[in-house]
């Protein structure tokens, strides 16, 4: 069997559930697909994530932008890399994990180099600005194929682990982002090869030199060395070749479409205050240099999704995800009082633990979601499919759970858009974040109902899952 698994690019036979096979041969193959899959995702990531940085210096290198044309320039990629995520949902099954996601990192250098030389002429227009914001959607896409084809690779008892390090990981691009684009533009780190500078007056008079084009630059020989890694290095997987008509089945569950909605709450508060939370500090607390900060948030909730894909197998993942909404609505039950009174000695300081605490819980429930997704539909194929063998129920809940994983994160990805809009929306009509603040405290709620009423309430889907792990 050895030889017939590793003969190749293409897994002829692949069983994760059969213990021996896992032991002798699955675990090493699936760990190294694993770890060249994540840093794919990290840079996917990063480059989704770049024109939130790189737009706020854009009117100090001299671009006569408005600030209407600047804020679309942030949220261009949110929209097309939230619309790819649900075309990339079902791209591994048809074309192979392996090929799927070599191709789809090299499709980065697009956006990363465009930008790179669009950057450095303050003449470059407009269109050609948004047409780049709308390619870095390209880094947006590829996580809902890269978790697909993780979910492939794993026995159910590990996919919430192996899940949890792939995003939780791969998340950690946004803060690599935050806290690497800064650090480059300000330096010739490429020297003749990166470009020529732009001079910046700055408001006392002085002037100095930025080399915008370097953040996304900074990026590219690690975009094409991930490429080529993954090329080389990854596999695909035979069973896992399915139409899109075979996938599209998720269509007709009705946990496909909870878990979107749970998915939001959690990843979609994630990705969402990434985007917007730079600004709302700048506009609640201008006093304070938030450059210095925002990068911890999205460190916090990557690495604490990590972390809990383990614990959420262990425990059970709809448990995970209550407590992780409960912790939610406290955190920003603090923020809305801190931004309330802005004028207190403690209301940056209490305003910023508050949201570093909102971070730390979508990550959590990054993690507990992504675990609870297999484990649901491997219940629903064992009632909707009594009469098949456990081979083809075990290849049949893979093939869904994989399907609903993508497209659950192309659906949450749309908060990149929404929560900055709520934001912007809340800020004119107030004046203030509170209205926006609430609203997303009302979406908890219904959050918090859902995973209790439909999966770990007494008779739930999922209630007998958490009290056998806890014996």
């Amino acid at each position: 069997m050895s030889n017939q698994i590793n003969k190749g690019y293409v897994l002829t036979e692949w069983n994760p559930e059969d213990s021996s096979f896992w032991n002798n041969y699955g675990r090493k193959i699936a760990n190294k697909n694993l770890w060249l899959s994540i840093p794919a995702l990290l840079l996917a990531f990063a480059v989704w994530q770049v024109w939130s940085v790189v737009v706020a210096e854009l009117p100090r290198a001299g671009f006569k932008f408005s600030s209407t044309q600047l804020f679309w320039l942030t949220a261009l990629p949110g929209l097309s890399g939230a619309t790819l995520r649900i075309f990339y949902s079902f791209m591994v099954p048809i074309f192979g994990g392996r090929r799927w996601t070599a191709l789809t990192t090299a499709s980065l250098l697009i956006p990363a180099l465009g930008i790179g030389f669009a950057v450095q002429d303050v003449n470059t227009p407009y269109w050609v600005m948004a047409l780049l914001a709308l390619l870095c959607g390209f880094g947006g896409g590829n996580f809902s194929s890269s978790m697909s084809n993780i979910s492939f690779f794993y026995p159910k008892a590990e996919k919430g682990k192996a899940s949890g390090l792939n995003a939780g990981l791969g998340n950690l691009g946004v803060s690599v982002v935050q806290f690497v684009v800064p650090l480059v533009i300000a330096t010739n780190a490429f020297g003749w090869l990166g470009g020529h500078p732009l001079t910046v007056t700055e408001a006392n008079g002085h002037t100095s030199e930025l080399w915008l084009q370097n953040g996304a630059f900074v990026f590219v020989p690690f975009i094409a060395l991930s490429a080529i890694c993954c090329w080389f290095g990854m596999n695909d997987i035979a069973d896992a070749k399915a139409s899109f008509s075979d996938q599209a089945i998720i269509f007709k569950r009705k946990d496909n479409w909870l878990m979107c909605i749970l998915y939001m709450g959690t990843f979609g508060s994630f990705i969402g205050f990434s985007a917007a939370f730079p600004l709302l500090m700048r506009l609640t607390f201008p006093d304070v240099n938030v450059v210095n900060y925002v990068f911890l948030g999205p460190l916090i909730s990557a690495l604490a999704r990590a972390g809990f894909g383990g614990v959420s197998d262990k425990i059970g993942g709809g448990r995970v995800t209550f407590w992780a909404f409960i912790l939610m609505m406290l955190a920003l039950g603090a923020a809305l009082y801190f931004v309330a009174n802005p004028g207190s000695a403690v209301a940056f300081p209490g305003f910023f633990a508050a949201f570093m605490v909102l971070f730390f819980a979508t990550g959590v429930g990054n993690a507990s979601t992504f675990q609870m997704i297999p484990v649901i539909m491997s219940r629903v194929i064992d009632k909707t499919m009594p009469n098949a063998t456990e081979e083809q129920k075990r290849h049949q809940s893979d093939r869904e759970s994989a399907a609903i994983t993508g497209f659950t994160a192309a659906i949450a990805a749309y908060a990149f858009f929404l929560i900055p809009v709520s934001f912007a929306l809340s800020k004119d009509a107030t004046g203030g974040p509170q209205a926006a603040l609430w609203g997303f405290m009302i979406f908890y709620v219904i959050c918090l109902a859902i995973t209790w009423f439909c999966y770990i309430r007494n008779g739930a889907i999922l209630h007998v899952e958490g009290r056998r792990t806890q014996k």
